[in-house]
């Protein structure tokens, strides 16, 4: 696309956003349907991280992982014989690609002339100034200014890591042939769903975790889902303190330690999952008095404002959720609360996530020690899928559910799941809490039958029965 394509004829507007990622493209569009001027800046592929290199290609493999390994699954019911499916990792990840540009398209390249209200700019590098927003040798004024420029995958500060070619999640997910092993350094959520897909695409794979798989999940929960990657064949080693990577005879060898000994691990490639960080460089930051966190984050207030007058920010630059739809609704509050339209806040009270591994796993609100470190005395419930009518006619009792509720009043806090459809089920759980309820009333709501959400109304009706004593729909 050209620079400045859509611009009117000067540079003076009502609101500058740098960054054409979910929460850039979230801010502009509420502005000019408020009937603003906005200078639009991207820099790179327009959409961000999530269309380009996460949410969608990640998501699109995966699926096709699970097909494979669905084929192969199949003869856990009786009278099904299953079949093993070959993948084609050459033609999926063009495929995917080819997915990636038609959504590209359709949700962020093709929506800008439908808001003429938005000039939008490509002239490299942005940053915000005293007028307003300096790029390409020219500056654009605005008296308000969002920053939305996103994140990138981190790589940790290991010896001899810079030289052995290791990818990150996007490097994986380009990848044109398909690895003959993998290791894939990062226990946390891209680290899980990409393991588990390259393992179920026929790659030898192992996962590495520092401490546990999913560390900030509850450990019962982050057990049944390591305990379902090693059941499919995944090496998962946890506990692990990495001291160099080299080259080896079979591609890479990652040299570890756990409790004092020494395990070396070789792969043919290496993918590292360790996490994201801002992207603030250039942004001149310091100079505008914009704080940011010790990740480099940008701290915002509830209002998506900075500590610079006229700026504010939103998305994986700053130091609040990291999803992409918690990323959308940050660049709305900030520009509504930039544009003076209305006053929004922030709402991050309840708010869901989803690792797409297989069991899925999901969660909402507090765990049992956040409860616990913020002063309130949790009870908590633990239901094995085992007790799940829908996992019993699946054949698939792999996962738990866990809920944390406050002993004084009942209220619901929190609660995570994992199980095959748990980024189904948790909006349930998420609105139960938003709404106040209580485990009590959660149990004795009624919910359709043979359905995964009728484990949320059986977790909870565990807090204070044993529901294996109940017949089906009892309660």
């Amino acid at each position: 696309m050209s620079a400045d394509c859509c611009a009117r004829g000067d540079d003076a507007f009502d609101l500058a956003v740098i960054g054409a990622g979910s929460a850039g493209f979230s801010a502009a569009i509420a502005a000019a349907e408020a009937g603003r001027r906005v200078a639009l800046f991207g820099h790179g592929t327009i959409g961000g991280t999530c269309v380009n290199v996460g949410c969608v290609p990640s998501k699109a493999m995966i699926r096709a992982a699970a097909a494979v390994r669905g084929a192969a699954d199949a003869g856990r019911f009786p009278g099904v014989t299953p079949c093993k499916a070959v993948a084609d990792w050459p033609a999926l990840v063009e495929g995917t690609a080819r997915l990636v540009d038609e959504m590209r398209r359709r949700k962020y390249a093709d929506l800008l002339p439908r808001h003429p209200g938005i000039a939008y700019f490509e002239l490299g590098p942005a940053r915000p100034c005293a007028q307003g927003v300096e790029a390409g040798g020219r500056v654009f004024r605005a008296p308000r200014v969002i920053l939305a420029t996103g994140s990138r995958p981190r790589m940790p500060d290991i010896e001899g890591l810079a030289e052995v070619g290791a990818l990150d999640s996007t490097g994986l997910l380009m990848l044109h042939d398909k690895p003959r092993s993998l290791i894939v350094l990062g226990g946390g959520y891209v680290g899980v769903e990409l393991a588990q897909m390259a393992a179920r695409l026929g790659v030898e794979t192992t996962l590495l975790a520092r401490s546990r798989l999913l560390p900030g999940a509850e450990p019962e929960i982050a057990a049944a889902l390591t305990d379902a990657l090693r059941a499919e064949g995944l090496r998962v080693e946890t506990g692990l303190t990495y001291l160099r990577a080299s080259r080896g005879p079979e591609g890479v060898t990652l040299t570890c330690a756990r409790d004092g000994a020494r395990l070396e691990l070789s792969a043919g490639r290496l993918v590292v999952a360790a996490g994201r960080v801002p992207n603030v460089e250039g942004l001149g930051l310091a100079e505008l008095g914009v704080e940011t966190d010790a990740r480099g984050a940008i701290r915002v207030g509830p209002d998506m404002a900075t500590t610079r007058p006229g700026v504010y920010a939103a998305g994986d630059v700053t130091d609040r959720e990291p999803f992409v739809y918690m990323a959308a609704h940050g660049g709305k509050v900030a520009a509504s609360n930039a544009l003076g339209l209305a006053a929004l806040r922030y709402d991050d009270s309840a708010v869901p996530w989803v690792v797409f591994s297989d069991p899925q796993v999901a969660g909402v609100g507090l765990t049992e020690a956040e409860a616990r470190a913020a002063g309130r005395e949790a009870r908590v419930s633990v239901l094995s899928l085992e007790h799940v009518p829908r996992a019993a006619v699946g054949r698939d009792a792999r996962g738990a559910i866990k809920l944390v509720a406050d002993a004084a009043d009942g209220r619901l806090l929190g609660g995570q799941i994992a199980a095959p459809e748990a980024g189904e089920v948790i909006q349930t759980l998420a609105m139960a809490i938003r709404a106040g309820m209580t485990a009590r009333e959660l149990g004795d709501a009624i919910f359709p039958y043979l359905t995964m959400a009728e484990g949320l109304k059986l977790a909870a009706q565990t807090f204070e029965r044993d529901v294996a004593s109940l017949s089906c729909c009892a309660g």
